[in-house]
This record gives structure tokens, sequence and C-alpha cells, in this order.
């Protein structure tokens, strides 16, 4: 009987410390991306103002933070169960449920919930990739726990940690996909929050109207999420110091 307990109790912590590895690689693997950024487009960048490439700056930078964090309070939940000697069941539950939020944020599974659909129309072909890239920046800084981004043609994209937008109006890729106006920002987080974010005087809308575009705004108890992503791999790091 004793011997039975204790294989009972072998098989938590392997259960813990499986689930924990998942959560672990998928912390790292967000960390190593963190950032999401356009590319190829110096004259992009070039044409922001010093106060939107600081805050951009700025929420780069808390990302990183808060994926540190996540990696210093999953070694200390690890380092609790291995001194702790249990079978973790508490634990293991928590771990369960931080995997399905990080999976979430990561894009790797679909999702659905209440939150707001953007539709941005661009008749004179100016909505550029920087515009594109300050919805969602104001959705993420607005606490949306997930973005998708798609045109009038269906193709689109999961927004991720390394997400990356380029090209001038008419002409906008993300991640190598071509969109073709009218895009769609599709984003899960509490509608009244995210929608008043987005209406703030100089904020995004104003930002879409002085592109030449414009902007619609519709809150719903329900929207999905279900463009995923596969979550990159390191090439060279890997968990913990030399």
């Amino acid at each position: 009987m004793p011997d039975r307990a204790a294989r009972k109790r072998t098989r938590g912590r392997k259960a813990v410390f499986s689930v924990l590895a998942v959560v672990f690689c998928v912390i790292v693997g967000v960390a190593i991306t963190a950032q999401v950024r356009t590319v190829g487009s110096d004259d992009v960048l070039d044409g922001m103002r010093q106060q939107d490439l600081l805050e951009l700056l700025d929420q780069l930078n808390a990302i990183e933070a808060e994926n540190r964090a996540e990696i210093e309070a999953l070694e200390d939940t690890l380092a609790g169960i291995i001194a702790s000697g249990s079978d973790g069941e508490a634990a293991l539950e928590q771990a369960l449920a931080r995997r399905d939020a990080l999976a979430v944020q990561s894009g790797i599974v679909a999702a659905s919930g209440p939150g707001v659909v953007l539709i941005i129309r661009d008749p004179n072909n100016a909505v550029g990739a920087e515009v594109l890239l300050d919805q969602i920046q104001e959705l993420r800084a607005a606490g949306a726990e997930a973005i998708q981004v798609t045109d009038s043609e269906g193709a689109g994209v999961r927004v991720g940690t390394s997400t990356w937008f380029t090209g001038p109006g008419g002409r906008v890729v993300a991640e190598g996909v071509e969109l073709a106006a009218p895009y769609v920002v599709t984003a899960i987080g509490d509608p009244d929050t995210l929608a008043a974010a987005l209406d703030i005087p100089g904020g995004a809308l104003d930002t879409v109207a002085r592109n030449g575009g414009r902007l619609t705004i519709e809150k719903r108890d329900e929207v999905v999420v279900d463009i995923v992503r596969e979550l990159p791999g390191p090439i060279y790091a890997r968990p913990g110091g030399p």
C-alpha cells in the first residue's frame, strides 16, 4: 500500500514537472521574441514622432519585464514543489491554468470572448503599416488578450510578440502576408475599455483619420480570434545559466 501511494506521488510530481516544462518553454519562446516591430521600413520609423518612438520602446520594455517576471515566478513554483516533496496537485492546476493563458497570449490556440472589432477603410491608399501598428499597440495597452488582423479577402495574421508590419498605404504586409483594405482588427478584452482607449483625443481613431482612412469600432459580447501561429523555438538559447 505504501508503495502504491509513493508511486502515485511520483506520478503526480512528474505530471507537474511536465506541465511546468511546457509552460517554461512557452514563456522562454515568448521572451526571446518579445517585440512588435516594423521591418524593412526605415522610412516609416523616420516618419514617427519622437514621442511615439519613446512610447513604443516603453511598451517593448514592459513586455520584456513581464516575461522575465513570468520566468522567475515559474522557477519559484518549481523550486517550491521540489523542496516540499508533495504531489503538487494545487501547483499542477495552477500550472495548467497558466499554460492555457500563455497559449492564448502567444497565439498558438484559438480564443473567444467579449471584445471589439475594428474596421479600417482606406479609400485613398494612405493607411500604412505604422497606422495598423498604432491600433494594435493601443489595444494591447488597454488590456487586449488576443488580437488578429484580417483583410477583405480573408487573409490575415494572429498578432504575437514577434508580429511585424511593413509597407505604405495600399501595400501593407504583415509577416509576409499581403493585406488589402478594408482591414479588420479583432481583439478580445473588455469592450468598453478597448473602445475608450481607441477613442481618446489624438489616439488611434484620430491617427486613422489623419491618414485619410475611416475607423469603425464595434463592441461585441462575443468575438472569435481563430487564426493560430506556430511558436518559434530558440535556436541558440537554452534555459538556465552557464
